[in-house]
């Protein structure tokens, strides 16, 4: 092996977010705090993981000339449950991660990239052995399922560590994984004698080492480069991509001459999320050093491969890379947090974790108990549900019950075990402590997962926690003047999410005023489907009535129930419900209503539905949020078009009127340049939408704005429908490859774009004529256009793109 060979640098991303999932519709809900994007997740994903898909590499006049996948030259982990959420919201992010993997093995002689992570990012030195049994079963299985292959290194969350979560991952075939320095303890070359005791100072990070276990087995574990680490998430290493490569490669040890492994680890959020174009540093280090002949570029398990391990080491056990107290920051007021806080203080973290500690405890007694009468082997089936979560079908359900119910075990109630205990490892999420107040966002998550553990429990073991858990919730003191305690954010902010099957059937109620297809919806992870269904309008109003079977798709628990509900025009909406209506009662209650609705009077009609339902009633505000949200934007959307129409109107007759005014130095009145805006603005919406973009409108749209001295009312609105729209011409130009009139069209689109001060995302765009660039090299150029090949160019000078 020559001496370069003997030089590795390894980078490791650990890309993760916690579930955010409702705990009852498994979707995540909006979240206000990641706007413009719909939720946190959306937003990271756009500002990391997908760019790091799609990296670019720039020249020395910030010109793009090569885009890279980063994830196929470095070492990560991806959270399963993000990689869920992935999967079904950015598919092309999610394709672009495994096929990244898939070519490293190519890279690094068949040793993927990709590890595997403890499932949902629980601090295994504080989880019972059960849990980590599982954690790590069910980490290991979601990858296979995403990766197509066994993982050979696995991440634990926050690098928490102790020897019996060493064992867990050794019995499942794990062969290493990563630690920050201050974990090492002693280390010593194998064969010696005497161990050297160690600190983050000390330990050689350049080392792998073997760690042996009390049961006599081993595994590797790797201490990354905590200084150079520190820089790239703390210290600005990724303002300059040279510099990060420069301090990986002097931080080789010269005199050393054995082999050598430079590594480092953090947060994937910090390439693009935590300090933007971090991804661009990344890939412009990742070029620089697979072009150095001074080092090579590799992952742990091909490093393994390449070196055996020469030295071994103890851990310091309960320790973690994000506390220096070791696991505090998860269990007690140790003085971490995130800042901007001083006044604050974290005490609750200890009560909130006992509150929890108790109520997995009881809820496994239940489990225990009555489990015993309908499967096999309660915790092998724990272990094996996650063959259900990954593919919730009628097959994979089946097959579940074959192999683990008793024959009389009845389907339902084996699936609201298995999601009790589920939901009980949920709330043990680690972010849920890692913050400063008890009223966040992540804590209020576990506290849900707490809320949907506890009614599992009341339907699978007839026993109620609630009052219980709400009394041990008030030692968790909150900061926050609104909030005392745990409990007043739990009653506050849990109870009102909530969910049951009669509230789906109520939000399918209130629903179904406004869908083309109503008689079978689909609402979140819930099916409906609908015996008898009667819709009938008038005017602003319409009346609604039916009845209608829900069933959840991950209990398979269903309820059948009449209902009934009147829209009285914006956003004005009263309905009932009721569970248990004969058939006779509802055909009797459905002609009276209906008869009194088509006669116009809507107050016989709210009577007789108090009348048949009782005086219980809800309104718009009992919908879901998504679900609020998109029949408020409609029932708005159709007041809007009513002004546009009137605005209209006043700008076309008035129009020759507002000219002379103009023409003879006269002020124009407000209200009309208010008008005008509007149209003007409207037009512009319309025309960035329309599947047909003319340049002639756009410049007209211009000129008028800027005649009568106007502006563009929502410029962060408009510079994403700018980019979709070139988005959507080069996908056109993709099929349309030598059509001159298309690509020049598209570059008369950026001196227009430019006039109305729009900043036009233009990253998808830049990917695709990046592909398409290449595959034009492929073609003889006698075969192409000269005067296309020029409005090319020019469109690449326009996206900023110029291919090596």
């Amino acid at each position: 092996m020559s001496q370069s060979s003997k030089k590795y640098v390894c980078i490791h991303g650990h890309f993760y977010q916690p579930p955010r999932e409702n705990a009852w519709l498994e979707v995540i809900e909006v979240q206000d705090s990641a706007h413009p994007y719909h939720d946190w997740n959306e937003r990271i994903s756009a500002e990391c993981y997908s760019p790091n898909a799609s990296s670019r590499i720039l020249d020395g006049k910030n010109v793009i000339k090569n885009i890279v996948n980063n994830y196929s030259k470095i070492s990560f982990n991806f959270g399963p449950t993000l990689l869920s959420w992935m999967e079904a919201k950015d598919k092309q992010t999610y394709d672009a991660i495994l096929e990244a993997d898939r070519d490293s093995m190519k890279y690094f002689d068949g040793h993927g990239s990709a590890m595997a992570q403890v499932y949902n990012h629980i601090i295994m030195p504080l989880a019972n052995k059960r849990d980590k049994e599982t954690q790590v079963i069910w980490g290991i299985r979601d990858f296979e399922y995403r990766f197509k292959r066994k993982p050979e290194g696995i991440w634990l969350a926050e690098t928490a560590v102790d020897y019996e979560t060493l064992e867990v991952l050794v019995e499942n075939g794990i062969k290493f994984t990563v630690l920050a320095p201050r974990q090492a303890a002693a280390t010593r070359k194998i064969g010696d004698a005497n161990w050297k005791t160690v600190n983050d100072r000390s330990v050689d990070s350049r080392k792998a080492y073997t760690c042996h276990l009390p049961s006599g087995k081993s595994i590797a574990v790797f201490f990354y480069n905590g200084d150079v680490s520190q820089a790239i998430a703390f210290n600005g290493l990724l303002n300059d991509g040279r510099r990060f490569a420069d301090n990986l490669i002097n931080s080789f040890n010269e005199d050393d001459k054995e082999t050598q492994l430079v590594h480092v680890a953090t947060d994937g959020e910090t390439y693009g999320h935590h300090h933007k174009h971090g991804e661009m540093a990344l890939s412009f280090c990742l070029d620089f050093i697979e072009k150095d002949q001074r080092t090579t570029l590799t992952n742990y398990a091909h490093f393994l491969s390449v070196a055996p391990v020469e030295y071994e080491a103890k851990i310091i056990e309960n320790s973690s890379w994000s506390c220096v107290h070791g696991v505090e920051r998860w269990r007690s007021d140790c003085g971490c947090n995130s800042g901007g806080h001083s006044d604050w203080n974290q005490k609750w973290r200890g009560p909130l974790r006992d509150a929890l500690d108790w109520l997995r405890d009881e809820v496994m007694i239940i489990f225990e108990r009555e489990a015993e009468s309908i499967l096999r082997n309660p915790w092998d089936a724990r272990n094996e549900f996650i063959n259900v979560i990954l593919k919730r079908g009628d097959e994979t359900i089946k097959r579940f019950l074959k192999d683990h119910a008793l024959t009389d075990a009845g389907a339902s109630n084996v699936l609201r075990m298995m999601e009790m205990q589920r939901h009980a490892m949920l709330m043990y999420t680690s972010c849920g402590w890692f913050f400063d107040e008890i009223s966040g966002i992540e804590t209020v998550q576990v506290l849900q997962y707490a809320c949907r553990v506890i009614q599992l429990a009341s339907q699978v073991g007839g026993q109620d926690f609630e009052m219980e858990f709400l009394k041990r919730l008030e030692n968790c003191p909150s900061n926050v003047g609104q909030y005392e305690n745990a409990a007043s954010v739990y009653k506050k902010l849990i109870l009102p999410s909530r969910t049951n099957l009669q509230r789906v059937g109520m939000h399918f109620a209130v629903a179904s005023l406004f869908e083309d297809e109503p008689e079978s919806l689909t609402i979140f992870n819930y099916k409906t489907s609908s015996e008898l269904f009667v819709r009938k309008r008038s005017g602003e109003q319409t009346l609604v009535l039916g009845i209608t079977k829900v069933k959840s798709q991950v209990t398979r628990s269903e309820k059948r129930f009449a209902f009934a509900v009147i829209h009285l025009g914006k956003h004005n909406i009263i309905g009932n419900i009721s569970l248990d209506m004969e058939p006779d009662k509802f055909a009797g209650m459905q002609f009276r209503m209906v008869k009194a609705f088509e006669e116009g009077r809507l107050g016989d009609v709210i009577g007789l539905m108090q009348q048949y339902f009782g005086p219980e009633k809800y309104t718009i505000w009992q919908l879901f949020q998504d679900e609020k949200r998109k029949v408020l934007e409609l029932i708005s959307q159709q007041s809007m078009a009513e002004l546009e129409d009137s605005f209209r109107r006043i700008y076309n007759s008035d129009y020759p009127l507002i000219t002379a005014l103009s023409n003879n130095d006269m002020p124009i009145p407000n209200a009309y340049r208010t008008t005008f805006e509007y149209i003007l603005n409207a037009d512009l919406v319309n025309m960035l939408k329309s599947e047909k973009i003319s340049t002639k409108e756009l410049e007209r749209i211009s000129s008028e704005l800027e005649r009568w001295n106007l502006k563009i009312s929502d410029t962060e609105r408009l510079s994403i429908l700018a980019g979709e729209t070139i988005l959507r011409e080069l996908h056109k130009l993709q099929n349309e490859r030598e059509n001159l009139r298309r690509v020049t069209r598209i570059n008369k689109l950026f001196p227009i774009f430019a006039k109305f001060n729009l900043q036009p995302n233009l990253h998808q765009s830049q990917n695709l004529y990046f592909e398409t660039s290449l595959e034009l090299k492929s073609q003889k150029q006698a075969e192409i256009d000269p005067e296309w090949t020029e409005q090319f160019s020019l469109l690449g000078d326009n996206l900023g793109v110029r291919v090596e």
